[in-house]
Order: C-alpha cells, then structure tokens, then sequence
C-alpha cells in the first residue's frame, strides 16, 4: 500500500510558509491580500468535480499567509522566520505522526511495507475537441509526474461513459501548480 507523504493541505501551507521566510509583516500582508483576491476569483470560476481544487488551494494559501500575518503581529517578529512559529513545528509533528500512523496502517494490512509517495498537485484542462470558445473542464490531482497526472485524468474521465468521452473533451494542457514547478519539498 502506498503512503502520501505530504498531503494537499499540508503542501499548500509548506509552500506559503517558504515564500514567507525572511519576509517583513507588510510584504506578508500583501501576499495575503493576493491570497484573498485569488481565492475571490476561484470562488466565482466554475465549480471543479473534486474536492481537490482551485478554491481548496486558495483557500488553504490564503488562510496561511493570514495567519502567518496575525502570527508575526502578535509575536512582534520583524522578518518572518519558520524557527521562530510555534505553528510550524507543532505541524511537523503532526505531519510526521500521521505518517507513521498510514504506515503501520498499510504495513498491517498489505504485510508488505509501505511506499512512501512524494507526490505534486497538477492542474489538468480538457475542452471539447473544435469548440474552442466552450467553457474548459479543469480538476487537480495528486500525482509523481505531469505524465502520471494526464493520465490519471484520463483513467477517471477518459473510460467509456466518461465525462472526456461523452462530451469529447480533450485534455489540452497539464501543468504542476504545488509546489511551484522548481521548489522542492
């Protein structure tokens, strides 16, 4: 059995903890502010099929950026520093519990041990094949690759009587959204 070692949420709040470090509280402000205009604009897009989306990602971005904001208020940091947030070690420690629990879990119920997966968020678009002006479908999934996430998209809407085959979308284009395509978890 398989093992995420890194779950959505906790991508997404690792990845705006980064971008904080060494910021100063009005930069940190801004990026919230961004945060909340995105996740504005997710909220009045399209409704995705999953619960994995553009408004979850924003969502969860946006509550870190504020509440990284709130945190170096109330503990008066200057620059924002990782080390210096209880938060982030108190999730590590989470993180590294559920883990070892869904280890012990798979490992008992497969007898084999478990294969710890390190996997990304892509977002997938499809459109209807010749009508370019259609409304595009977009999910996001979790997955190793920009292959494995194109082709997940396609094994879940892509069977027969699949969403992709009944309306003759096709996928047209898959890219990495979490972590950002060069940042390393």
């Amino acid at each position: 059995m398989s093992v995420y070692e890194y779950l959505p949420a906790e991508i997404a709040r690792l990845c705006v903890t980064r971008k904080a470090t060494g910021l100063v509280l009005g930069q940190v402000q801004t990026y919230a502010r961004l945060s909340r205009e995105r996740e504005e604009r997710a909220r009045q897009g399209p409704a995705e099929i999953l619960n994995l989306s553009e408004l979850m990602i924003a969502m969860w971005e946006c509550a870190e950026w504020e509440r990284i904001a709130h945190a170096m208020t109330e503990q008066q940091m200057p620059v924002y520093v990782p080390g210096q947030d209880p938060r982030v070690g108190r999730r590590e420690k989470q993180r590294m519990q559920r883990v070892a629990l869904d280890v012990a879990a798979a490992e008992q119920h497969g007898g084999a041990p478990a294969e710890m997966l390190r996997h990304r968020i892509y977002r997938i678009v499809a459109q209807r094949a010749g009508f370019p002006g259609e409304p595009r479908l977009t999910v996001h999934m979790m997955a190793s690759s920009l292959s494995e996430a194109a082709h997940r998209a396609w094994t879940v809407y892509g069977r027969p009587g699949g969403l992709y085959r009944q309306s003759a979308y096709r996928i047209t284009s898959v890219e990495q959204v979490l972590p950002e395509p060069g940042e390393l978890l």
